[in-house]
């Protein structure tokens, strides 16, 4: 008996267990949102192109588009132009959008447009960077300064990260004399980053200038450059004015390197302006879109990924096993009386499309009329299985009724009696009028209010939409239930019921 207990505890423990683990890994790993109500930001960005044509010459018009990091994922991507041909290439690690034309004049607009959201899938893939690079030649006075620059930074650093950091702040001292000789008057970002660079390479750190567009709604807005190196794990971004470690979450990268954004023949004055706006969308309705526009098969193992009318049958199906543990719990642990486990939970099922008040009427009534030919059929001293086919015909003919007086009658709603199972009001009717002859029936009357009022409660907590979408996002909580089923199978205690009938004796022993 000890064996079997540790058992069973070490089963429930597994499954307990087995089922936390899933969820939590598809909650806090995949992303996979808690609530149906959730929503995720969808980024529109739009790269508006001007230029002037000169007229004469063929058009050719370059500009960086996002690689798009493992962090986001594009929904949409378009080119929108007139009378221009479009190719998208990579370049050094970037993508670049070529326009071309034959001929063009005067003013011209092109539009570069993403649609974009933040990735689900949590694997980032590995990433790959130099760890050592040549020296930039430096001679004279600026030689002199950038090895005055580099003592301390050595000095006060102990690895890639820290001596990078101290290289922004030295630089960015406005008091350092050596610092003021290499920026000669220019403090721009861009000229800082080319000082910091300087540093860097003398030290044999590598450097990548890394041009960024920060997503917020509604600003007019250019690129941001941001520095990184690569440390043998991964990319370290830093920003050159101030020293901030780390890429803001709000900053989408469009591309690295010292190129200009765009470059254009054939024509001058181009511009580029950008226009951000965002939106929400339900969050695994995204999942799913970003799961068709990526490899990352996020939902992949899911239900999610059945054809539409299989999951709206599956909705169902994973919702019994919450009406079984309620009806386990009421027996169990309350004490009410029903016509067994599962009659009460096919019976809730029913309730989904007559609804709960129009249900249990039709119920009572079906019921009532069954148990009355019942009783009927017993004064014939017919056998049990005759009598239940006869039972069953009259349930058949009665439901076939009420459906057609309530059509008649405009009551849409009692065509769906149809859903009850017929079989379950057969043997509901059958089972009373046994324990009517047994047990009285005032225990019947008894056996079918509880029947009713768990089948009620159960139909109650298996529609929250709340809970479906949960369990059916989260198939493993059912594990978790099982462990619980299990565990009430060696429970042996009183039922509250009987605290009252026994109350009695409590009474008396005092």
């Amino acid at each position: 008996m000890r064996s079997l207990t540790l058992h069973l505890k070490i089963l429930i423990t597994l499954l307990v267990v087995l089922g936390i683990s899933i969820t939590a890994y598809q909650i806090f790993a995949l992303g996979i949102p808690v609530t149906e109500d959730a929503t995720d930001d969808l980024w529109n960005i739009d790269a508006k192109v001007e230029f002037v044509a000169n007229g004469k010459d063929p058009i050719k018009i370059q500009m960086f588009v996002p690689p798009l990091s493992s962090d986001y994922v594009s929904l949409n991507e378009s080119f929108i132009s007139n009378n221009y041909g479009v190719s998208v290439n990579r370049v050094d690690g970037n993508r670049k959008v070529t326009w071309s034309a034959r001929r063009a004049k005067g003013n011209q607009t092109l539009y570069y447009r993403l649609v974009l959201t933040k990735r689900y899938s949590s694997e980032k893939s590995k990433v790959k960077g130099p760890t050592f690079r040549d020296s930039i030649a430096v001679e004279g006075p600026e030689k002199i300064a950038a090895d005055a620059l580099l003592a301390p930074i050595r000095q006060h650093s102990a690895d890639v990260e820290t001596f990078i950091s101290e290289a922004i702040k030295r630089v960015n001292n406005a008091n350092d004399d050596n610092a003021k000789l290499l920026l000669a008057g220019d403090t721009s970002s861009a000229n800082k980053a080319r000082i910091i660079d300087l540093l860097l390479s003398i030290a044999h750190v590598p450097m990548e200038k890394v041009h960024t567009l920060r997503l917020v709604a509604d600003q007019p807005q250019s690129p941001e450059l941001w520095l990184r190196s690569f440390n043998g794990n991964e990319w370290l971004y830093f920003n050159p004015e101030t020293g901030q470690q780390g890429m803001p979450a709000d900053r989408l990268l469009w591309w690295t390197g010292d190129d200009n954004l765009i470059t254009i023949d054939g024509g001058k004055k181009a511009n580029v302006t950008f226009s951000l706006n965002n939106s929400e969308m339900n969050a695994i309705r995204l999942a799913k879109l970003t799961d068709e526009n990526t490899d990352a098969n996020f939902l992949e193992y899911s239900l999610y990924g059945l054809p539409l009318q299989t999951q709206q049958t599956f909705m169902i199906m994973v919702m019994i096993p919450i009406g079984v543990l309620v009806i386990l719990v009421l027996r169990n642990l309350i004490g009410l009386q029903t016509l067994g486990t599962f009659t009460p939970v096919l019976i809730a099922l029913a309730f989904r499309e007559t609804q709960l008040g129009f249900g249990i009427v039709l119920f009572t009534v079906i019921t009532a009329l069954g148990l009355s030919l019942r009783s009927y059929l017993e004064h014939l001293k017919l056998q049990m299985l005759p009598r239940l086919s006869v039972v069953l015909t009259f349930v058949v003919v009665l439901i076939a009724t009420i459906s057609l007086f309530s059509h008649k009658l405009g009551l849409e709603r009692g065509l769906s009696v149809a859903l009850f199972p017929m079989v379950i009001l057969t043997m509901t009717i059958e089972r009373l009028s046994i324990t009517w002859e047994e047990r009285g029936g005032g225990h019947a009357m008894k056996v079918a209010i509880g029947t009713l009022f768990a089948a009620s409660l159960a139909h109650l907590i298996m529609s929250v939409p709340e809970l479906v979408y949960f369990v059916f996002t989260f198939p493993a909580i059912l594990l978790i239930l099982v462990g619980f089923m299990l565990a009430m199978g060696r429970y042996r205690g009183y039922r509250l019921t009987e605290l009252v009938r026994f109350k009695a004796f409590v009474k008396a022993d005092s």
